[in-house]
């Protein structure tokens, strides 16, 4: 039997971490949206505990995102997890004996057409907003190719497919690192979580402002949030100036630019960092400061 330890807890931890954390343009504890809040996100990460709690009862990856996803839909009807889900079921189902970073791609590639099937049934069921179509495997038909195939065929415009196609690259060599840094610098979980989303929007377009807006705005995003970091990020006057700049402008119009991906990958890093053991669940979160988001 494989032993897969406290994998459960350390996605609890990053779903908890990511939700309250005042990221930019996000749902965060003084920020609701109009249809969904914070504690939204926090039962919804409670409700995904019975299917990363019991991993061994699961043959495939597929299973377990699909088990996942009802999970939440029994408690709410609006999808406030399935990124994260996408995100971290990959990461979670590698037993905890083994190398993380080694094995994501080999488990990745043993991936089945039955794990797509029960995937596009997942993202089916969450009915997740700008889900656009696709010229080949739509995700409203039947899937003919394997999970990881599948998601090659989205990695240039999906960030969360990206990482299956790349064995999660860009976690491992940016977000983490960024994430890390960011704690060192600021001795807090949500200052580093905030720091390595700035530099997540700065470096990449967001997949859902992509998908409910055009590309062309998720770049314009992309470039106010590369002048924050430019400015020093939230480590100066200046830059949480221009991050305070950026939540607005990212909360107006209905939350239409909600960096939701970004969001997602933020807790794959959080993840990571737990699992191996650089980010304690005992780390001080809270950040004491008055120039930031309230």
């Amino acid at each position: 039997m494989r032993h897969y330890g406290p994998a459960w807890m350390h996605v609890q931890t990053a779903c908890v971490w990511e939700a309250l954390a005042r990221k930019v343009g996000n749902v965060h504890p003084t920020a609701p949206f109009a249809d969904v809040e914070c504690a939204t996100f926090l039962l919804s990460g409670a409700a995904i505990a019975p299917t990363f709690h019991n991993l061994e009862d699961f043959l495939n990856l597929g299973d377990i995102t699909l088990a996942a996803v009802e999970d939440t839909r029994a408690w709410f009807d609006a999808n406030a997890n399935l990124g994260i889900i996408l995100a971290l079921a990959p990461l979670a189902a590698i037993p905890l004996h083994v190398d993380l970073r080694r094995h994501i791609q080999q488990h990745l590639g043993r991936t089945t057409v039955h794990d797509a099937k029960q995937v596009y049934r997942a993202i089916r069921l969450a009915n997740p907003g700008g889900l656009g179509e696709a010229s080949e495997q739509d995700v409203r038909s039947e899937p003919t190719v394997t999970l990881l195939e599948a998601m090659k065929l989205a990695a240039d415009r999906d960030l969360i497919a990206r990482q299956y196609a790349n064995g999660f690259a860009d976690v491992f060599e940016f977000g983490v690192p960024a994430l890390l840094e960011g704690f060192e610098q600021f001795g807090s979980v949500e200052a580093a979580i905030v720091h390595s989303q700035l530099r997540w929007l700065a470096a990449y377009p967001d997949s859902l402002i992509a998908r409910k807006n055009g590309l062309v705005v998720a770049e314009d995003v992309q470039k106010r949030a590369a002048e924050v970091v430019r400015l020093g990020g939230i480590a100066t006057p200046e830059g949480s100036r221009a991050g305070v700049a950026l939540d607005k402008h990212l909360r107006s119009d209905g939350n239409k630019l909600n960096p939701g991906t970004t969001a997602d990958l933020t807790a794959a890093c959080l993840f990571v960092a737990l699992r191996e053991n650089k980010l304690s669940p005992s780390a001080p979160f809270t950040w004491k400061t008055d120039e930031w988001l309230t």
